[in-house]
Order: structure tokens, then C-alpha cells, then sequence
């Protein structure tokens, strides 16, 4: 969280595309100190603001792609020993070229260096999975308003899947934040373990199950909380969305081969669904 009028200048990796850790150092680096001139060149929007940035300089390096990394390592969605490793050059090198780069130039040093945004909309440019979520879907139904009056869906394969089931992948495989929405623990428990190296926020959406379903209850109520409360201390913020929670839900998950026999076409949806919870 920034307080005014504290400015922040973000940026993030793509590591689903890096091959090395020498390669990942090399980019940590440079991004880092892309971010550093950023500082210096921005424009802001009034004089206070300029005070402020040289006293609390703020760096925001991110990650995106984190489980297209995995799944190209035939990896499961958990922190492993090969990820820890290059999260600790993410958390080395991004504060060494930081610092570096701003004693060449007699800046201060940043108050923080490392953020993880949810680069949804970067991430589907980048043609990878977004932040640190894994891929929400590997096939679904999109839904979206045209015109504003007329409501529209198609069937999508997720283009980091759709990549990966390329390369030979099994699609039944590929873990999707829809499916481990039954396994919440291990999507807090993953997001904990990225923490550790990141000294600001993290933001993550942890899919749950329709309220109201045997695996989301007044009966699970209690056992959510105490894996929330054992894991809070290592977290700096979290969002759980269950599903259905608005109506018009955008995306909705499917059968991958379901998707691949309709996919291309758009079709018009007769129910509008106002004041309901659509499920497509």
C-alpha cells in the first residue's frame, strides 16, 4: 500500500520465457535498474510528489508466468527446490543493481524492490499465465457484452496451455486455479512461499467453490479460517473469490475438448441473466 502522495514504479518478468538462472540474473538485473530510471524520468503530478519520491523511492520488480516455469519443468503448482533458487537471485539481484544504479546517478536507495502485480492484462499480451496464479482455466466459456445491450460468448483454450499441449503437455495434467479451488491450502501455502522473497505485496485471487457446495459451507467456515490464521504471518494481503459470486460471471470452466470443437465460433446468448447469478 502507497500513502500520499508516495509514488511507485512497477515493472515485471516474464520467467516462463527465461531458459537459465544466469539469464534470469542478467534480466532481474537490467529490469531492475530499467525500474530505477523510471524513478528519475517520470513525470509527476505536483511539486510535493517530487520531494517525496527522493526520500521514498520505490521500486515494484513482479513476476509473471510463474506456472508456465513450472509446467515447462513437468512441475506441480508448489514452490520448488529449482524455483526457490532463482528466487533467491530475484530477491539478490533486483536490491544489489538497484542500489548500484542509484549510486551511479547520487539517487537514494529504494525503500522497497520487489511487488507482484497481477499482470492480467500484460500476461495474456505476453502469452503466458499472469503474476503468481496458475492458469485459471485450461479451456472456458468467455462471456461479454457487445453494443451494451447484446451479451456474446465463445469457447477458449487458455493460450499458455494451448502453447504447452503443443509441446506435448497432457491437457489433463496442466493444474488450473478452477480445479485446485477445492485445495485452497496449497494455493495459500504457494503464494506464502513467494512471499518470503517479495518485501511488498502480493496480489492474488485464491478461487473457492460456490458457496452453498459440500466443499464451501457454514461447516468449512472454521477450518478456512485456521489455515488462513497459520499462514497469515508470512502473508502481506489476500483475496479469495468464490465462485459465482457475481452475476454474469465472465468465464466459466469447461472440457478441453469441448472447447477445441467450438472454438473460433461466437455464438449470441439468449438469457441475459439480469439480477441473477449466469452461469453460461
Amino acid at each position: 500500500m502507497l500513502l500520499e502522495p508516495t509514488t511507485g514504479n512497477l515493472g515485471s518478468v516474464n520467467i516462463g520465457n527465461i531458459t537459465s538462472i544466469d539469464e534470469f540474473k542478467d534480466v532481474v538485473n537490467l529490469a531492475s535498474k530499467f525500474l530505477v530510471c523510471g524513478t528519475i524520468r517520470a513525470d509527476l503530478p505536483y511539486e510535493k510528489v517530487y520531494q517525496v519520491r527522493e526520500r521514498n523511492r520505490r521500486l515494484g520488480l513482479g513476476l509473471m508466468g510463474i506456472h508456465e516455469w513450472l509446467l515447462k519443468r513437468n512441475c506441480q503448482y508448489e514452490v520448488t527446490d529449482e524455483l526457490k533458487e532463482w528466487l533467491k537471485i530475484y530477491e539478490s539481484e533486483s536490491e544489489i543493481a538497484a542500489k548500484e544504479h542509484c549510486d551511479r546517478f547520487y539517487l537514494s536507495h529504494p525503500k522497497a524492490y520487489r511487488a507482484i502485480a497481477p499482470t492480467g492484462t500484460i500476461g495474456i499480451l505476453a502469452g503466458t499465465s499472469t503474476g503468481i496464479e496458475p492458469v485459471f482455466s485450461v479451456a472456458y466459456k468467455r462471456r461479454y457484452l457487445t453494443d451494451g445491450t447484446k451479451w456474446k460468448y465463445e469457447y477458449c483454450v487458455d493460450a499458455t496451455a494451448e502453447v504447452l499441449i503443443e509441446q506435448g503437455i497432457n491437457p489433463d495434467k496442466i493444474e488450473t486455479a478452477y480445479g485446485l479451488s477445492n485445495n485452497y491450502e496449497k494455493r495459500i501455502r504457494f503464494q506464502a512461499d513467494i512471499q518470503d522473497f517479495v518485501d511488498m505485496s502480493i496480489s492474488s485471487t485464491i478461487n473457492l467453490p460456490a458457496w452453498g457446495t459440500k466443499d464451501n459451507n457454514e461447516d468449512r467456515v472454521e477450518e478456512f479460517a485456521r489455515v488462513l490464521a497459520e499462514y497469515a504471518p508470512r502473508l502481506r494481503g489476500f483475496t479469495a473469490y468464490p465462485d459465482s459470486s457475481r452475476g454474469g460471471q465472465p468465464i466459466t470452466e469447461i472440457a478441453y475438448e469441448e472447447a477445441v470443437k467450438h472454438k473460433g465460433i461466437v455464438y449470441e446468448e439468449n438469457d441475459m441473466c439480469k439480477g441473477s447469478v449466469c452461469g453460461i
